[in-house]
């Protein structure tokens, strides 16, 4: 079944780092093998045409959690990682932003020799996505990245992006083969940005008599149909909000990091050992590897697993960031060894949280949360794009 949805992405000009965008390739990828050992290859392409489980991946990397720039970094990051492993993994990505989004079709066709899929099918797939969101939805968005997405089984998906100077936002386009009957008949899984009024949209199925019509006239210029498209407005401040976050959800990470401990859960034995600094940012990738789509309804709650580069909510931990690569990078080595409890006990750290949810009652000061992280964020090795973490200067009594 396909759901509509949206939301602002601000646009938000800038650079990723070496230091963060090296652990974003890392941690992209430990997620990516994880998902595909565990629920298949298809299954990482369902998850990347959810722009809701793709806002929390970007946040749970240490990105801007609200920002257009997600968009760009994640899908960067993730080319860069997979593609080397694209033989064992059956996935790769093509297109990026501005030139390289160019090179889709010769990268297709060169994949398409190596697996036998149809090239000039997946070409025609994805021109016709680019031109369906840059001219047949008319909505001021022009294109400006665009991935396609594919497995060697032939289904893929695509995430592309548009910009409006005038507004200063960002219109994110994601497409997935399973739900593509038609591209001219309600082809997307979601188009996430911010409505600005109506929009003229004549890949939406009411459009058919409309196209029809036109068509008998003119070929390349279809009847305006007009509606107006519901959407989920992301906002435009920087700092991560209580209202940002489902609390309960957050809390429920924070009670079990940090006042329980592996050792106090059988299920969780086998991460005994991890502090629990380590076991929030874990059992955050966690939800994100094994979390079902009602779970990613508020992605900044991601970002407290490693923070943001500008600082929001908190400088990124470098170590715990470390630390949580590692652990999963064992889990699926071991897994693919024929040892897979430690992979299995990350599994259960989601589903542990989820059972204390049920009867949690959040109590914690959300800005005392947030204090704290800041606070302790030089002892991890926190980092933001203006620098390195400093201990918070100690108190000083005056004396007059």
């Amino acid at each position: 079944m396909k759901r509509s949805g949206s939301a602002d992405l601000p646009l938000h000009y800038g650079y990723v780092p070496q230091w963060l965008a090296e652990r974003m390739a890392k941690l992209g990828l430990a997620v990516v093998e994880t998902i595909v050992m565990d629920y298949g290859k298809d299954e990482v392409l369902r998850r990347i045409s959810d722009p809701f489980w793709f806002q929390s991946l970007g946040a749970v990397m240490g990105m801007d959690w609200h920002s257009s720039g997600i968009t760009t970094s994640v899908m960067g990051a993730l080319k860069r990682a997979i593609n080397p492993h694209s033989k064992d993994l059956g996935i790769f990505i093509c297109g990026g932003k501005g030139k390289y989004s160019k090179q889709t079709p010769d990268e297709l066709l060169r994949i398409s020799e190596r697996t036998g899929l149809d090239g000039n099918h997946l070409v025609k797939c994805s021109k016709l996505s680019a031109k369906v969101d840059n001219t047949a939805i008319q909505d001021g968005f022009q294109l400006y990245t665009h991935n396609f997405i594919l497995s060697d089984t032939g289904k893929w998906s695509v995430v592309q992006q548009g910009m409006s100077d005038t507004s200063r936002t960002a219109r994110r386009y994601h497409w997935h083969s399973d739900n593509l009957i038609s591209f001219v008949d309600d082809p997307h899984t979601f188009i996430y940005g911010k409505n600005h009024g109506y929009i003229l949209n004549m890949a939406d199925s009411r459009a058919a008599s409309s196209r029809a019509g036109v068509m008998q006239i003119a070929a390349e210029n279809p009847d305006k149909m007009l509606r107006e498209i519901r959407h989920l407005s992301m906002p435009s401040h920087h700092d991560v909000r209580a209202e940002d976050v489902d609390l309960k959800r957050l809390g429920s990470v924070l009670w079990l990091a940090q006042e329980k401990h592996p050792q106090d859960f059988e299920e969780l034995l086998l991460l005994k050992g991890l502090g629990p600094r380590t076991l929030q940012s874990l059992t955050l990738v966690s939800e994100v590897i094994h979390g079902t789509p009602s779970r990613f309804k508020d992605p900044a709650r991601f970002s407290f697993a490693h923070g943001g580069k500008d600082g929001h909510p908190f400088p990124v931990p470098i170590k715990i960031y470390d630390e949580t690569i590692s652990t999963l990078q064992t889990a699926i080595h071991k897994a693919k060894l024929g040892n897979g409890e430690k992979n299995e006990a990350i599994k259960r750290l989601t589903l542990v949280a989820q059972r204390a949810e049920q009867d949690f009652t959040p109590n914690a000061n959300f800005e005392k949360v947030i204090e704290e992280e800041r606070n302790n964020s030089w002892r991890y090795g926190g980092r933001t794009v203006f620098g390195k973490a400093q201990p918070p200067k100690p108190f000083q009594l005056k004396l007059f």
